[in-house]
This record gives structure tokens, C-alpha cells and sequence, in this order.
């Protein structure tokens, strides 16, 4: 809660369907507010059909001055967005949206940025190496994007919605930096065999009724595992993950790397 809470404080929002496993409404305001900006980031629970029209009224509000967008809206919002990075046009997916002069949304995307700092803090190597995701969701897109900017040799993509991972191996191979291939699944799971990096870019693993999003009975002390859900914050496939030996990174630890670059965007940084 900021000090002061009045009617000079700017309002920004976090949207998503569900949206009580996030933590940016209490981490983004601490940050804004260090800043020196008198502002607070309140939570919007809003399913996909109603997203358009919720962005609409929001945009009537001269106070509303960003939006940071969670599961499921990442690639909905793009089209919500008047102008995008190069980024997010490329991925077709955004996370955070400021306004332009004109009122109107500017997006850009920074999970996979994040997300492969929070590798890199934990000690992954990733240049040269092998990587398996699953998911193809607008942080699993963001996500496979910059591991091969970082380096990756191979990068193989799960997801079952086949449509959307061919579209992504597709664009991730057109730039001519690793070898991009569909997974291969094992009992309609991927199979994390001869991989280096292993990641769970999907929501599997959130509800403790849900399965692991791959074959975590043969992952292997050598491999590094890194998981996008903060809640919990230690989730079965990194509980799986630790007690073969393997090295982790968490959605906490990239909610911590992505926050501080969504603070700067919203700031016009």
C-alpha cells in the first residue's frame, strides 16, 4: 500500500483468468514506489470474452497508465495493442501495456527475457546446448524466442495444440540460429531423454490434480529443469526435478527477473 493512496495515484492493472496465483499487484507497486511514483497495481480477474470490452472501459480512465497481462491473454492482447515491439510482433504475444500520447496501448513482451536470466542466475549454460519446452502459449513463445537468441544448438517444442507449436517452430526456425523441431512424445508426453534443458512453459502443475507436463521418471542428475508457475512456488515437476539431483530455476526466480524490466517499460524506460 502506497503511503499515500488519494486521488493523484496512478492505477495499474494485472489481468488474467485465474489470477490469484500472482504476486507482479504487491512486488510491481513495491517497485513503483521506490521510484517515487505515488501508484498501486490491483488485480483483474477477466475471462477471454470479456477481455476486449474490459480493455475498453479500462482505456475511459485517464489514471490507468499500464497493464500487465498473465494467462491466458498473452496472445489475445496483441491485437488489443495499437503499436508493439519488434519483440512481441515477431511472437505475437505481449505481457505489459502502456499507454501512447494518444491514449491507445503500446505492448512488448519480456517473459523469455526473464526467464532465461533467471536460467542463467541458477547457473545454466545454455550456449550450445539441447532444450526441450513445453508449451507454446504466449510465455512459452517468449520463452523458446530467447533461448535461441541465447545460444541454443536444438530447441524441441510440446504442445497440444498442434497448430500453435507448428506455427513457432516454424517462425523460431526461419531465423537460422538452432535447429527447431516438434518434440517427441512418449504416452503422449514429452520425453526429456538427451536433453540439456528441460522447461515447463504450460500452467500443468498449478492444481495439484494436474500431470507433470513430461516424463520426469527419466530425468537425469545432468539435466537443468526451469518451471514458469509461481504458485506453487515449488511445483511437482521441480519437486521431481530436485530429488533426481537435477539444478532448478522457478517461476519465482523469473517473476523476480521480469518484474524489474515491466517496471521499466511502464515507466517509458
Amino acid at each position: 500500500m502506497p503511503e499515500t493512496l488519494n486521488g493523484a495515484t496512478r492505477v495499474y492493472f494485472i489481468v488474467g483468468d485465474p489470477i490469484t496465483q500472482v504476486k507482479s499487484p504487491y512486488g510491481v507497486s513495491q517497485d513503483l514506489q521506490a521510484r517515487g511514483r505515488n501508484a498501486l497495481v490491483l488485480p483483474a480477474h477477466v475471462a477471454p470474452a470479456a477481455l476486449a470490452a474490459w480493455l475498453a472501459g479500462v482505456s475511459l480512465a485517464q489514471n490507468v497508465d499500464g497493464i500487465i497481462v498473465t494467462v491466458p491473454h498473452k496472445l489475445a492482447c496483441v491485437e488489443l495493442c495499437r503499436t508493439r515491439s519488434e519483440r512481441s510482433e515477431f511472437l505475437g504475444a505481449v505481457n505489459v501495456l502502456r499507454r501512447n500520447a494518444d491514449g491507445s496501448w503500446h505492448g512488448d513482451m519480456f517473459d523469455g527475457l526473464a526467464f532465461v536470466a533467471a536460467l542463467q542466475a541458477n547457473g545454466c549454460q545454455l550456449e550450445g546446448k539441447t532444450a526441450l519446452l513445453a508449451g507454446a502459449g504466449g510465455a512459452g513463445s517468449a520463452i523458446a524466442h530467447a533461448l535461441v537468441l541465447a545460444g541454443v544448438a536444438a530447441l524441441a517444442i510440446h504442445d497440444d495444440d498442434a497448430v500453435r507449436r507448428t506455427r513457432l517452430v516454424a517462425r523460431l526456425a526461419s531465423l537460422g540460429q538452432a535447429t527447431v523441431t516438434p518434440a517427441s512424445l512418449t504416452q503422449g508426453r514429452a520425453d526429456p531423454t538427451g536433453f540439456d534443458v528441460l522447461v515447463n512453459a504450460t500452467p500443468m502443475g498449478m492444481k495439484d490434480s494436474d500431470p507433470l507436463p513430461l516424463l520426469a521418471h527419466k530425468l537425469q542428475a545432468r539435466q537443468f529443469v526451469g518451471c514458469v508457475i509461481t504458485a506453487p512456488a515449488v511445483t511437482p515437476l521441480v519437486a521431481a526435478a530436485r530429488a533426481r539431483g537435477c539444478h532448478t530455476s522457478t517461476g519465482t526466480d523469473m517473476f523476480g527477473a521480469v518484474r524489474g524490466l515491466m517496471v521499466d517499460f511502464l515507466l517509458g524506460a
